[in-house]
């Protein structure tokens, strides 16, 4: 038996079959799934397939054109996630004749060596590159989400975009750049976090501190606020699905305990507020800050 590029996460089916890995007939049947034409996966037992393994199936389809994963697929094998989790998966072709695919989104454009590196076997654009590439397109605040995660994840500055930028005046959404990283901010734990930052100060509040570290001298320790308005001590906090871990939550008790005993107003919210009631976020924190310390 051979090797097959991919084996067993995402290959291509005939090389699998050459090398006596698989036969036709197991690839027909309910263990593998076809994402692109004589590309497979093995079927996931819990939903359709992730981004991350839609990404790994999309470069194992145009490897062989020279293609590179870019865009939210480049992000989510960097270890940066940010895009909607039914996103396509997303390459970058050197030349004409890689067709898009239902599931499957190509641009066409070359990339210098330096805006390629290579992820577990995998080629995909740079981190850099990447961010630049996601803060030229789409909603001003998915823009900045994606530029926040990645520049995060991989400690870059986010003004290195401008230098991308002056390189490449003819790309299409240069012009937004600007605009994006009038909002960035590296700090930010997640892309949720930025994501309700930026309802906050869409709406006309001030902008808040981002991880603002509040310190306790007396126990020599220190807790790390997702948002802030330290002048009236109100803390903002995003509780994502690690929160309702039991460890977490008892954790999270003496936290906020130890936070309301020093004086600070604490207002927590999950992605259900976020997505569905952000006026209420907007009022209540509205109200929060006319009310007298």
């Amino acid at each position: 038996m051979g090797s097959v590029p991919g084996w067993p996460v995402a290959f291509r089916g005939s090389a699998a079959v050459a090398a006596g890995l698989v036969t036709k007939g197991a690839l027909r049947g309910p263990a593998f799934e076809r994402l692109f034409p004589d590309t497979y996966v093995p079927a996931p037992d819990d939903g359709p397939p992730g981004l991350a393994l839609r990404a790994h199936a999309a470069y194992r389809y145009v490897e062989d054109a020279g293609g590179v994963l870019s865009g939210y697929s480049a992000a989510a094998v960097l270890g940066a996630s940010c895009g909607p989790w039914n996103a396509p998966a997303e390459v970058t072709v050197p030349h004409r004749g890689q067709r898009p695919l239902p599931g499957l989104l190509v641009h066409r454009t070359d990339l210098l060596p330096g805006e390629i590196i290579e992820v577990d076997g995998l080629r995909v654009t740079s981190p850099v590159r990447t961010a630049f590439d996601l803060a030229r397109r789409g909603d001003l605040v998915e823009r900045v989400v994606a530029v926040d995660r990645l520049a995060n994840v991989h400690r870059f500055s986010p003004d290195l975009l401008l230098h991308l930028a002056a390189g490449k005046r003819s790309a299409r959404g240069t012009d937004a750049i600007a605009e994006v990283l009038a909002h960035v901010d590296r700090r930010a734990g997640s892309p949720t976090e930025t994501r309700l930052r930026l309802l906050i100060v869409r709406a006309g509040l001030p902008r808040p501190e981002v991880q603002w570290v509040v310190q306790d001298e007396q126990t020599r320790t220190a807790v790390w606020l997702d948002l802030a308005w330290p002048e009236q001590l109100i803390g903002i906090e995003y509780e994502g699905a690690h929160h309702t871990e039991p460890d977490q939550v008892l954790r999270d008790a003496g936290r906020y305990t130890t936070l309301v005993d020093k004086g600070w107003r604490m207002y927590r919210y999950t992605k259900f507020e976020i997505r569905h009631r952000p006026e209420l976020i907007v009022a209540q924190l509205a109200r929060a800050r006319e009310r007298p310390r």
